[in-house]
Protein backbone atom coordinates (compact mmCIF):
# COMPACT_ATOMS: atom_id res chain seq x y z
CA UNK A 1 0.00 0.00 0.00
CA UNK A 2 1.21 3.33 -1.12
CA UNK A 3 1.14 6.09 1.90
CA UNK A 4 1.50 9.99 1.30
CA UNK A 5 4.51 11.47 1.64
CA UNK A 6 4.57 15.18 2.51
CA UNK A 7 7.10 17.04 5.06
CA UNK A 8 3.94 17.72 7.38
CA UNK A 9 2.35 14.29 7.22
CA UNK A 10 3.61 11.63 9.68
CA UNK A 11 4.99 8.29 7.63
CA UNK A 12 2.71 5.78 7.11
CA UNK A 13 -0.13 8.05 8.32
CA UNK A 14 -2.24 8.33 5.14
CA UNK A 15 -2.60 5.46 2.19
CA UNK A 16 -2.10 7.43 -0.95
CA UNK A 17 -5.66 6.72 -3.38
CA UNK A 18 -5.64 8.23 -6.41
CA UNK A 19 -8.76 9.56 -6.87
CA UNK A 20 -8.13 11.37 -3.23
CA UNK A 21 -4.72 13.09 -5.06
CA UNK A 22 -6.61 14.80 -7.82
CA UNK A 23 -9.19 16.02 -5.68
CA UNK A 24 -6.43 17.54 -3.23
CA UNK A 25 -4.90 18.63 -6.46
CA UNK A 26 -7.86 20.61 -7.43
CA UNK A 27 -9.07 22.05 -3.89
CA UNK A 28 -5.27 23.14 -3.33
CA UNK A 29 -5.60 27.03 -5.49
CA UNK A 30 -9.87 26.77 -5.69
CA UNK A 31 -12.54 26.54 -3.32
CA UNK A 32 -13.77 23.76 -3.58
CA UNK A 33 -17.12 21.56 -2.69
CA UNK A 34 -16.21 17.66 -2.71
CA UNK A 35 -18.95 15.39 -2.87
CA UNK A 36 -17.77 11.51 -2.25
CA UNK A 37 -19.27 8.30 -0.98
CA UNK A 38 -19.38 7.75 2.84
CA UNK A 39 -16.42 6.30 4.37
CA UNK A 40 -13.97 7.02 1.41
CA UNK A 41 -11.63 9.32 2.69
CA UNK A 42 -13.44 12.80 2.90
CA UNK A 43 -11.40 13.02 6.54
CA UNK A 44 -7.83 12.06 4.29
CA UNK A 45 -8.40 14.27 1.85
CA UNK A 46 -8.86 16.84 4.09
CA UNK A 47 -5.81 15.99 6.28
CA UNK A 48 -3.78 16.29 2.67
CA UNK A 49 -4.96 19.64 2.52
CA UNK A 50 -4.49 20.72 5.60
CA UNK A 51 -0.89 19.85 5.48
CA UNK A 52 0.03 21.58 2.18
CA UNK A 53 -1.19 24.73 3.97
CA UNK A 54 0.52 24.29 6.95
CA UNK A 55 3.61 23.89 5.10
CA UNK A 56 2.87 26.95 2.72
CA UNK A 57 2.07 29.79 5.23
CA UNK A 58 3.96 27.94 8.89
CA UNK A 59 2.78 31.46 10.68
CA UNK A 60 -1.08 30.93 9.70
CA UNK A 61 -3.90 28.73 11.10
CA UNK A 62 -6.38 26.31 9.94
CA UNK A 63 -9.91 25.98 10.80
CA UNK A 64 -11.86 22.56 10.83
CA UNK A 65 -15.33 22.88 11.50
CA UNK A 66 -17.81 19.70 12.62
CA UNK A 67 -21.67 19.79 13.49
CA UNK A 68 -21.30 17.60 16.60
CA UNK A 69 -18.40 17.65 19.74
CA UNK A 70 -18.05 14.48 18.89
CA UNK A 71 -17.25 15.10 15.81
CA UNK A 72 -14.77 17.72 16.24
CA UNK A 73 -13.26 15.36 18.63
CA UNK A 74 -12.82 12.88 16.47
CA UNK A 75 -11.45 15.25 14.00
CA UNK A 76 -8.79 16.94 16.48
CA UNK A 77 -7.92 13.04 17.19
CA UNK A 78 -7.02 12.29 13.34
CA UNK A 79 -4.87 15.41 12.68
CA UNK A 80 -2.39 14.93 15.92
CA UNK A 81 -1.92 11.61 14.76
CA UNK A 82 -1.63 12.06 10.85
CA UNK A 83 -0.30 15.31 11.21
CA UNK A 84 3.22 16.98 12.16
CA UNK A 85 1.07 20.23 13.18
CA UNK A 86 0.65 22.23 16.34
CA UNK A 87 -1.23 20.50 19.14
CA UNK A 88 -5.06 20.59 17.71
CA UNK A 89 -6.98 23.26 19.89
CA UNK A 90 -10.55 22.13 20.28
CA UNK A 91 -13.34 24.76 20.75
CA UNK A 92 -16.79 23.60 21.70
CA UNK A 93 -19.75 25.23 23.84
CA UNK A 94 -17.93 23.64 27.02
CA UNK A 95 -15.32 26.04 27.06
CA UNK A 96 -16.44 29.25 28.08
CA UNK A 97 -16.38 32.17 25.21
CA UNK A 98 -13.84 34.81 27.46
CA UNK A 99 -11.44 31.63 28.00
CA UNK A 100 -12.14 30.35 24.11
CA UNK A 101 -10.45 33.80 23.08
CA UNK A 102 -7.22 33.44 24.85
CA UNK A 103 -7.01 29.91 23.71
CA UNK A 104 -6.33 31.39 20.35
CA UNK A 105 -2.93 31.92 19.31
CA UNK A 106 -1.78 31.34 15.63
CA UNK A 107 -0.27 29.40 13.95
CA UNK A 108 -2.61 26.53 15.19
CA UNK A 109 -5.30 23.72 14.14
CA UNK A 110 -8.79 25.18 15.24
CA UNK A 111 -11.03 22.07 15.30
CA UNK A 112 -14.66 23.40 15.98
CA UNK A 113 -18.41 23.50 16.40
CA UNK A 114 -20.02 25.88 13.77
CA UNK A 115 -22.05 27.53 16.78
CA UNK A 116 -19.12 28.40 18.92
CA UNK A 117 -17.11 29.97 15.39
CA UNK A 118 -20.55 31.81 14.69
CA UNK A 119 -21.02 33.11 17.57
CA UNK A 120 -17.30 34.39 18.38
CA UNK A 121 -17.55 36.12 15.09
CA UNK A 122 -20.61 38.22 16.21
CA UNK A 123 -18.69 38.97 18.87
CA UNK A 124 -15.47 40.37 17.24
CA UNK A 125 -13.95 37.81 19.26
CA UNK A 126 -12.56 35.37 16.68
CA UNK A 127 -9.38 35.87 14.52
CA UNK A 128 -10.37 35.02 11.07
CA UNK A 129 -7.75 37.39 9.21
CA UNK A 130 -5.46 34.50 10.79
CA UNK A 131 -7.16 31.69 8.60
CA UNK A 132 -5.64 30.67 5.43
CA UNK A 133 -7.99 27.30 5.24
CA UNK A 134 -11.24 26.67 6.02
CA UNK A 135 -12.88 23.04 6.24
CA UNK A 136 -16.58 22.20 6.51
CA UNK A 137 -17.36 18.94 7.12
CA UNK A 138 -21.13 17.66 6.22
CA UNK A 139 -21.50 20.81 4.11
CA UNK A 140 -24.80 20.27 2.99
CA UNK A 141 -25.75 21.97 6.21
CA UNK A 142 -24.66 25.27 4.67
CA UNK A 143 -28.36 26.51 4.40
CA UNK A 144 -30.71 28.58 6.06
CA UNK A 145 -29.57 29.85 9.11
CA UNK A 146 -27.18 27.19 10.05
CA UNK A 147 -23.99 29.12 11.39
CA UNK A 148 -21.88 27.43 8.42
CA UNK A 149 -23.82 30.52 6.75
CA UNK A 150 -22.27 33.29 9.03
CA UNK A 151 -18.76 31.62 8.74
CA UNK A 152 -19.02 31.25 5.13
CA UNK A 153 -20.15 34.62 5.04
CA UNK A 154 -17.63 36.20 7.31
CA UNK A 155 -14.65 34.94 5.24
CA UNK A 156 -15.94 36.32 1.89
CA UNK A 157 -16.85 39.71 3.17
CA UNK A 158 -13.18 39.29 4.81
CA UNK A 159 -9.73 37.35 4.62
CA UNK A 160 -11.15 35.03 1.86
CA UNK A 161 -9.17 31.68 3.07
CA UNK A 162 -9.19 28.75 1.14
CA UNK A 163 -12.40 26.67 1.32
CA UNK A 164 -12.94 23.01 1.35
CA UNK A 165 -16.62 21.74 1.68
CA UNK A 166 -17.13 18.34 1.56
CA UNK A 167 -20.18 15.82 2.23
CA UNK A 168 -21.78 12.75 1.26
CA UNK A 169 -24.80 14.29 -0.66
CA UNK A 170 -25.16 18.20 -1.19
CA UNK A 171 -29.02 17.86 -1.41
CA UNK A 172 -31.80 16.06 -4.03
CA UNK A 173 -32.70 19.33 -5.46
CA UNK A 174 -30.41 22.42 -7.25
CA UNK A 175 -31.45 25.03 -5.24
CA UNK A 176 -29.98 22.98 -2.39
CA UNK A 177 -27.19 22.42 -4.26
CA UNK A 178 -26.99 26.32 -5.26
CA UNK A 179 -27.84 27.89 -1.73
CA UNK A 180 -24.49 25.62 0.21
CA UNK A 181 -22.18 26.44 -3.01
CA UNK A 182 -22.96 30.26 -2.93
CA UNK A 183 -23.02 30.56 0.93
CA UNK A 184 -19.52 28.95 1.07
CA UNK A 185 -18.32 31.09 -1.74
CA UNK A 186 -17.54 27.40 -3.69
CA UNK A 187 -16.52 28.20 -7.42
CA UNK A 188 -15.16 24.19 -8.35
CA UNK A 189 -16.98 20.71 -7.94
CA UNK A 190 -15.08 17.75 -7.19
CA UNK A 191 -17.94 14.79 -7.38
CA UNK A 192 -17.08 10.85 -7.60
CA UNK A 193 -19.60 8.00 -7.08
CA UNK A 194 -18.98 4.41 -6.53
CA UNK A 195 -18.54 3.91 -10.62
CA UNK A 196 -15.92 6.50 -11.11
CA UNK A 197 -13.37 4.41 -12.43
CA UNK A 198 -10.46 6.37 -9.94
CA UNK A 199 -12.50 5.24 -7.09
CA UNK A 200 -13.96 1.78 -7.80
CA UNK A 201 -10.76 -0.05 -6.60
CA UNK A 202 -11.39 1.12 -3.44
CA UNK A 203 -15.11 -0.22 -2.83
CA UNK A 204 -15.65 -3.31 -0.51
CA UNK A 205 -19.78 -2.76 -1.96
CA UNK A 206 -22.59 -1.97 -0.77
CA UNK A 207 -25.75 -4.77 -1.46
CA UNK A 208 -29.24 -2.82 -0.69
CA UNK A 209 -31.92 -5.15 0.32
CA UNK A 210 -35.98 -4.48 0.25
CA UNK A 211 -37.81 -6.62 2.22
CA UNK A 212 -41.48 -6.48 2.11
CA UNK A 213 -43.68 -6.82 5.05
CA UNK A 214 -47.04 -8.26 5.27
CA UNK A 215 -49.21 -6.05 7.19
CA UNK A 216 -51.75 -7.80 9.24
CA UNK A 217 -55.32 -7.32 8.96
CA UNK A 218 -55.71 -6.04 12.70
CA UNK A 219 -53.41 -3.30 11.62
CA UNK A 220 -55.12 -2.46 8.40
CA UNK A 221 -58.67 -1.99 10.43
CA UNK A 222 -56.91 0.70 12.77
CA UNK A 223 -55.62 2.53 9.61
CA UNK A 224 -59.00 2.39 7.99
CA UNK A 225 -60.48 3.92 11.27
CA UNK A 226 -57.10 6.52 11.67
CA UNK A 227 -57.93 7.69 7.89
CA UNK A 228 -61.55 8.17 8.30
CA UNK A 229 -60.86 10.20 11.16
CA UNK A 230 -58.29 12.62 9.47
CA UNK A 231 -60.55 12.24 6.46
CA UNK A 232 -62.84 14.39 9.24
CA UNK A 233 -61.07 17.31 9.87
CA UNK A 234 -60.42 17.13 6.12
CA UNK A 235 -64.18 18.03 5.81
CA UNK A 236 -63.94 21.08 8.03
CA UNK A 237 -61.21 22.59 6.33
CA UNK A 238 -62.90 21.97 2.55
CA UNK A 239 -65.87 23.17 4.07
CA UNK A 240 -63.62 26.54 4.99
CA UNK A 241 -62.15 26.70 1.77
CA UNK A 242 -58.33 25.56 3.01
CA UNK A 243 -58.11 22.46 0.93
CA UNK A 244 -59.76 20.91 -1.86
CA UNK A 245 -62.47 17.98 -0.65
CA UNK A 246 -60.77 15.18 -0.25
CA UNK A 247 -57.02 16.68 0.42
CA UNK A 248 -54.77 15.16 2.57
CA UNK A 249 -51.34 14.56 2.00
CA UNK A 250 -48.72 15.39 4.49
CA UNK A 251 -47.61 18.56 2.50
CA UNK A 252 -50.73 20.23 1.75
CA UNK A 253 -51.99 19.87 5.69
CA UNK A 254 -48.86 21.57 6.90
CA UNK A 255 -49.02 24.31 3.89
CA UNK A 256 -52.52 24.82 5.49
CA UNK A 257 -50.81 24.88 8.49
CA UNK A 258 -48.55 27.88 7.68
CA UNK A 259 -51.22 29.89 5.72
CA UNK A 260 -53.51 30.15 8.86
CA UNK A 261 -51.12 30.69 11.16
CA UNK A 262 -49.78 33.94 9.10
CA UNK A 263 -53.70 35.10 8.84
CA UNK A 264 -53.58 34.78 12.63
CA UNK A 265 -50.66 36.68 12.56
CA UNK A 266 -52.15 39.48 10.43
CA UNK A 267 -55.15 39.75 12.53
CA UNK A 268 -53.30 39.82 15.94
CA UNK A 269 -51.24 42.59 14.83
CA UNK A 270 -54.31 44.89 13.15
CA UNK A 271 -55.96 43.87 16.98
CA UNK A 272 -58.90 42.55 15.05
CA UNK A 273 -60.98 39.43 16.51
CA UNK A 274 -60.28 36.12 14.06
CA UNK A 275 -63.67 35.38 12.56
CA UNK A 276 -64.83 32.22 13.98
CA UNK A 277 -63.87 30.10 10.91
CA UNK A 278 -60.78 30.62 11.44
CA UNK A 279 -60.39 29.25 14.70
CA UNK A 280 -62.47 26.41 13.66
CA UNK A 281 -59.59 25.91 10.38
CA UNK A 282 -57.11 25.71 12.93
CA UNK A 283 -58.51 23.06 15.01
CA UNK A 284 -59.04 20.80 12.95
CA UNK A 285 -55.54 21.17 10.66
CA UNK A 286 -53.79 20.28 14.15
CA UNK A 287 -56.07 17.51 14.62
CA UNK A 288 -55.83 15.74 10.90
CA UNK A 289 -51.98 16.40 11.46
CA UNK A 290 -52.41 13.87 14.72
CA UNK A 291 -54.19 11.50 12.94
CA UNK A 292 -51.52 11.48 10.02
CA UNK A 293 -49.04 11.24 12.66
CA UNK A 294 -50.89 8.54 13.94
CA UNK A 295 -51.75 6.80 10.85
CA UNK A 296 -47.77 6.85 9.62
CA UNK A 297 -47.17 4.98 13.17
CA UNK A 298 -49.48 2.48 13.02
CA UNK A 299 -48.39 1.11 9.16
CA UNK A 300 -44.92 1.49 9.44
CA UNK A 301 -43.74 1.00 13.15
CA UNK A 302 -45.95 -0.65 15.38
CA UNK A 303 -48.87 -1.08 17.50
CA UNK A 304 -46.89 -0.70 20.43
CA UNK A 305 -45.54 3.07 19.14
CA UNK A 306 -48.88 3.77 18.16
CA UNK A 307 -49.81 3.09 21.78
CA UNK A 308 -47.84 5.27 23.16
CA UNK A 309 -48.29 8.02 20.88
CA UNK A 310 -51.86 8.19 21.59
CA UNK A 311 -51.03 7.64 25.46
CA UNK A 312 -48.83 10.98 25.53
CA UNK A 313 -51.96 12.60 23.28
CA UNK A 314 -54.21 13.45 26.41
CA UNK A 315 -53.81 16.26 29.05
CA UNK A 316 -51.98 15.68 31.97
CA UNK A 317 -54.03 15.69 35.82
CA UNK A 318 -54.72 19.43 35.93
CA UNK A 319 -54.13 20.31 32.80
CA UNK A 320 -56.56 21.90 30.80
CA UNK A 321 -57.67 20.27 27.01
CA UNK A 322 -56.79 21.73 23.46
CA UNK A 323 -59.43 22.43 21.34
CA UNK A 324 -56.88 19.84 18.78
CA UNK A 325 -56.67 17.50 21.75
CA UNK A 326 -60.48 16.82 21.82
CA UNK A 327 -61.07 17.40 18.10
CA UNK A 328 -58.37 14.31 17.86
CA UNK A 329 -58.81 12.25 20.69
CA UNK A 330 -62.91 12.33 21.06
CA UNK A 331 -63.35 11.89 17.67
CA UNK A 332 -65.22 8.15 17.20
CA UNK A 333 -63.13 6.36 15.17
CA UNK A 334 -60.21 7.18 17.11
CA UNK A 335 -62.32 6.79 20.64
CA UNK A 336 -62.72 2.66 18.41
CA UNK A 337 -59.08 2.61 17.74
CA UNK A 338 -58.16 3.46 21.23
CA UNK A 339 -60.70 0.71 22.67
CA UNK A 340 -59.16 -2.02 19.85
CA UNK A 341 -55.69 -0.75 21.12
CA UNK A 342 -56.51 -2.07 25.14
CA UNK A 343 -57.21 -5.77 23.87
CA UNK A 344 -55.17 -6.30 20.59
CA UNK A 345 -52.11 -8.43 21.49
CA UNK A 346 -50.56 -8.64 17.43
CA UNK A 347 -47.80 -6.40 16.98
CA UNK A 348 -46.30 -5.63 13.40
CA UNK A 349 -44.13 -7.96 11.67
CA UNK A 350 -41.56 -5.34 10.77
CA UNK A 351 -40.76 -5.90 14.81
CA UNK A 352 -40.18 -10.21 14.51
CA UNK A 353 -38.68 -9.85 10.75
CA UNK A 354 -36.03 -6.94 12.14
CA UNK A 355 -35.11 -9.01 15.13
CA UNK A 356 -34.66 -12.25 12.69
CA UNK A 357 -32.29 -10.05 10.23
CA UNK A 358 -30.43 -8.85 13.39
CA UNK A 359 -30.06 -11.91 14.81
CA UNK A 360 -29.10 -13.76 11.83
CA UNK A 361 -26.10 -11.43 10.74
CA UNK A 362 -24.45 -12.08 13.92
CA UNK A 363 -24.94 -15.89 14.19
CA UNK A 364 -23.37 -15.41 10.90
CA UNK A 365 -19.96 -13.70 12.12
CA UNK A 366 -18.49 -13.41 15.20
CA UNK A 367 -16.83 -9.85 14.40
CA UNK A 368 -20.02 -8.74 12.72
CA UNK A 369 -21.67 -5.04 13.59
CA UNK A 370 -25.33 -3.78 12.90
CA UNK A 371 -27.01 -1.17 13.07
CA UNK A 372 -30.92 -0.49 12.52
CA UNK A 373 -32.24 2.77 12.23
CA UNK A 374 -35.51 3.64 13.06
CA UNK A 375 -37.25 7.45 12.97
CA UNK A 376 -38.74 7.04 16.61
CA UNK A 377 -37.26 6.39 19.91
CA UNK A 378 -40.78 4.33 20.69
CA UNK A 379 -39.57 1.72 18.00
CA UNK A 380 -36.00 1.76 19.18
CA UNK A 381 -36.98 0.96 22.62
CA UNK A 382 -39.41 -2.04 21.52
CA UNK A 383 -36.97 -3.18 19.58
CA UNK A 384 -34.59 -3.11 22.27
CA UNK A 385 -37.24 -5.08 24.76
CA UNK A 386 -37.57 -7.71 21.73
CA UNK A 387 -33.53 -7.96 21.67
CA UNK A 388 -33.24 -8.42 25.39
CA UNK A 389 -36.17 -10.99 25.51
CA UNK A 390 -34.12 -13.20 23.19
CA UNK A 391 -31.33 -13.79 25.84
CA UNK A 392 -29.07 -14.94 23.24
CA UNK A 393 -25.71 -13.64 23.67
CA UNK A 394 -24.70 -13.39 20.61
CA UNK A 395 -26.84 -10.35 20.32
CA UNK A 396 -25.49 -7.31 22.38
CA UNK A 397 -27.99 -4.32 21.32
CA UNK A 398 -27.95 -0.79 22.59
CA UNK A 399 -30.10 2.02 22.15
CA UNK A 400 -28.27 4.97 20.11
CA UNK A 401 -30.45 8.48 20.63
CA UNK A 402 -29.63 12.18 20.74
CA UNK A 403 -29.48 14.01 23.77
CA UNK A 404 -32.40 15.34 25.05
CA UNK A 405 -35.43 13.38 26.97
CA UNK A 406 -38.52 12.16 25.98
CA UNK A 407 -41.02 11.72 28.76
CA UNK A 408 -39.60 9.65 30.94
CA UNK A 409 -36.45 8.07 28.71
CA UNK A 410 -33.53 10.30 29.08
CA UNK A 411 -31.35 10.55 26.52
CA UNK A 412 -27.73 10.06 25.59
CA UNK A 413 -24.80 12.97 26.22
CA UNK A 414 -22.63 13.26 23.50
CA UNK A 415 -19.81 11.73 26.02
CA UNK A 416 -22.26 8.98 26.42
CA UNK A 417 -22.66 8.75 22.76
CA UNK A 418 -18.71 8.71 22.15
CA UNK A 419 -18.43 5.77 24.93
CA UNK A 420 -20.92 3.49 23.54
CA UNK A 421 -19.22 3.83 20.00
CA UNK A 422 -16.00 2.62 21.38
CA UNK A 423 -17.92 -0.23 22.95
CA UNK A 424 -19.25 -0.72 19.25
CA UNK A 425 -16.23 -0.71 18.32
CA UNK A 426 -14.47 -3.03 20.44
CA UNK A 427 -17.45 -5.56 20.52
CA UNK A 428 -18.73 -5.02 23.59
CA UNK A 429 -21.87 -3.92 21.76
CA UNK A 430 -22.76 -5.31 18.56
CA UNK A 431 -25.81 -3.98 17.46
CA UNK A 432 -26.98 -0.21 17.72
CA UNK A 433 -30.42 0.85 17.59
CA UNK A 434 -30.29 4.15 16.67
CA UNK A 435 -32.54 6.78 15.80
CA UNK A 436 -31.17 9.89 13.20
CA UNK A 437 -28.28 10.89 15.45
CA UNK A 438 -26.41 7.77 14.12
CA UNK A 439 -26.92 8.96 10.49
CA UNK A 440 -24.05 11.72 10.43
CA UNK A 441 -20.28 11.41 10.67
CA UNK A 442 -19.44 8.22 12.89
CA UNK A 443 -16.43 6.64 13.05
CA UNK A 444 -17.43 3.28 13.04
CA UNK A 445 -14.89 1.51 10.62
CA UNK A 446 -16.57 -2.24 9.76
CA UNK A 447 -20.31 -1.89 10.03
CA UNK A 448 -21.48 -4.98 8.13
CA UNK A 449 -25.25 -4.42 8.16
CA UNK A 450 -27.50 -1.08 8.29
CA UNK A 451 -31.02 -1.90 8.73
CA UNK A 452 -33.69 1.19 7.96
CA UNK A 453 -36.85 -0.08 9.64
CA UNK A 454 -38.54 2.29 7.41
CA UNK A 455 -37.84 3.89 4.33
CA UNK A 456 -37.56 7.55 4.45
CA UNK A 457 -37.64 10.69 1.70
CA UNK A 458 -34.82 12.62 2.51
CA UNK A 459 -32.16 11.78 0.06
CA UNK A 460 -29.58 13.02 2.01
CA UNK A 461 -30.23 10.76 5.47
CA UNK A 462 -30.84 8.04 3.02
CA UNK A 463 -27.51 8.52 2.00
CA UNK A 464 -25.79 9.09 4.86
CA UNK A 465 -27.38 5.70 6.82
CA UNK A 466 -26.31 3.56 3.76
CA UNK A 467 -23.10 5.09 4.54
CA UNK A 468 -22.81 3.71 7.83
CA UNK A 469 -21.82 0.33 6.07
CA UNK A 470 -18.98 -1.08 3.46
CA UNK A 471 -16.15 0.74 4.81
CA UNK A 472 -13.60 -1.49 5.51
CA UNK A 473 -15.11 -4.69 3.99
CA UNK A 474 -18.75 -5.52 1.97
CA UNK A 475 -21.57 -4.48 3.56
CA UNK A 476 -25.76 -4.98 3.05
CA UNK A 477 -28.54 -2.29 3.82
CA UNK A 478 -31.47 -3.32 4.38
CA UNK A 479 -35.19 -1.62 4.14
CA UNK A 480 -38.02 -2.55 5.38
CA UNK A 481 -41.15 -1.46 3.45
CA UNK A 482 -45.02 -2.61 4.98
CA UNK A 483 -46.85 -4.08 1.92
CA UNK A 484 -49.61 -1.51 1.17
CA UNK A 485 -48.81 1.69 3.21
CA UNK A 486 -47.00 4.84 2.74
CA UNK A 487 -43.85 3.03 2.81
CA UNK A 488 -43.88 2.10 -0.52
CA UNK A 489 -44.04 5.07 -2.04
CA UNK A 490 -41.52 6.80 0.30
CA UNK A 491 -39.28 3.87 -1.27
CA UNK A 492 -39.91 4.59 -4.45
CA UNK A 493 -39.68 8.27 -3.98
CA UNK A 494 -36.01 7.47 -2.16
CA UNK A 495 -34.63 5.82 -4.98
CA UNK A 496 -36.21 8.56 -7.67
CA UNK A 497 -34.91 10.98 -5.49
CA UNK A 498 -31.59 10.19 -5.71
CA UNK A 499 -31.13 9.40 -9.51
CA UNK A 500 -32.21 12.85 -9.83
CA UNK A 501 -29.67 14.09 -7.39
CA UNK A 502 -26.74 12.19 -8.91
CA UNK A 503 -28.10 13.78 -12.09
CA UNK A 504 -27.56 17.29 -11.31
CA UNK A 505 -24.41 16.67 -9.73
CA UNK A 506 -23.32 15.69 -12.72
CA UNK A 507 -24.42 18.70 -14.71
CA UNK A 508 -23.10 20.61 -11.75
CA UNK A 509 -19.60 18.79 -12.09
CA UNK A 510 -20.28 19.70 -15.65
CA UNK A 511 -20.48 23.49 -15.38
CA UNK A 512 -17.93 23.61 -12.75
CA UNK A 513 -15.76 22.29 -15.43
CA UNK A 514 -16.46 24.60 -17.69
CA UNK A 515 -15.83 27.93 -15.62
CA UNK A 516 -18.49 28.76 -13.90
CA UNK A 517 -21.39 27.89 -10.98
CA UNK A 518 -24.44 25.78 -11.09
CA UNK A 519 -26.87 28.08 -13.28
CA UNK A 520 -30.75 26.87 -13.74
CA UNK A 521 -30.87 25.98 -17.65
CA UNK A 522 -33.69 25.62 -19.96
CA UNK A 523 -35.43 22.76 -20.08
CA UNK A 524 -33.43 21.85 -23.40
CA UNK A 525 -30.07 22.57 -22.40
CA UNK A 526 -30.70 20.48 -19.31
CA UNK A 527 -31.19 17.59 -21.58
CA UNK A 528 -28.42 18.23 -24.06
CA UNK A 529 -26.43 18.61 -20.84
CA UNK A 530 -27.57 15.45 -19.39
CA UNK A 531 -26.84 13.52 -23.08
CA UNK A 532 -23.29 14.47 -22.87
CA UNK A 533 -22.64 13.29 -19.56
CA UNK A 534 -19.91 10.41 -19.52
CA UNK A 535 -22.61 6.97 -17.84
Amino acid sequence: MATVEHPRVRPGALEDREYQRAIVDAALDRNTLVVLPTGLGKTAIALRVIAEYLRRDPTASVLFVAPTRPLVEQHAREVARALFAPEPLVLTGAIAPDRRSALLHPPQVVVATPQVVANDLAEGQFPLDTISLIVFDEAHRAVGDYPYVAIGRANRDGPRARVLAMTASPGGSLGRIQEVWANLGVDRFEYRTEQSPDVAPYLHGIGVETVTVPVPPEVRHLAVLLRAAVARQVDVLSKYGQVPAGEFSRRALLEVGNRLHRQLSVERAQGAAAPAGLWAAVTAQAAAMKGLHALELIESQGVDALREFLGRQAPSRGQRWTPSQRAFLQDEDVRQVESILRGLTVEHPKVATTVRIVREELHRAATARVIVFSQYRDTVDRLLTEFDRLGDPAVRAARFVGQSARGEAAGLSQKEQVQLLDRFREGDVNCLVATSVAEEGLDIPATDLVVFYEPIPDVIRTIQRRGRTGRARTGRAVVLVADGTRDVGLHRASFSRERRMHELLERVQYESEHGHAPALPEPRRRQKLLSEFPN
